[in-house]
């Protein structure tokens, strides 16, 4: 059974930092390309950012130089360092696991940038 699990979202200050993570099990994981996906009230979900299975990454532009991911294969685990955060990043943020033929999604954490 394929389970891909976040946790770290919460409240936090504009200007504030959080850690995402994503523990994926259930699925080849080194294999697979990751994402984290987020979706504001009354908008559609999009990308934030992705990386490969050769590490390489990408980024939305609204978040570039700001958030970071990364995995650890041996962990089975992708974070996203979300740091200098903005209003307009509030939201639910989704993991997603892609491999040749399928893709999977987490239930999702809350990120809420609020003073």
């Amino acid at each position: 059974q394929v389970q891909l699990v976040e946790s770290g979202g919460g409240l936090v200050q504009p200007g504030g930092s959080l850690r995402l993570s994503c523990a994926a099990s259930g699925i080849l994981f080194s294999i697979r390309a990751m994402g984290w996906y987020r979706q504001a009230p009354g908008k559609q979900r999009e990308l934030v950012a992705a990386i490969a299975r050769d590490g390489s990454t990408n980024y939305s532009d609204s978040v570039k130089g700001r958030f970071t991911i990364s995995r650890d294969n041996a962990k089975k685990t992708v974070y996203l360092q979300l740091n200098s955060l903005k209003p307009e990043d509030t939201a639910v943020y989704y993991c997603n696991s892609v491999g040749p033929t399928n893709s999977y999604w987490g239930q999702g954490t809350q990120v809420t940038v609020s003073s």
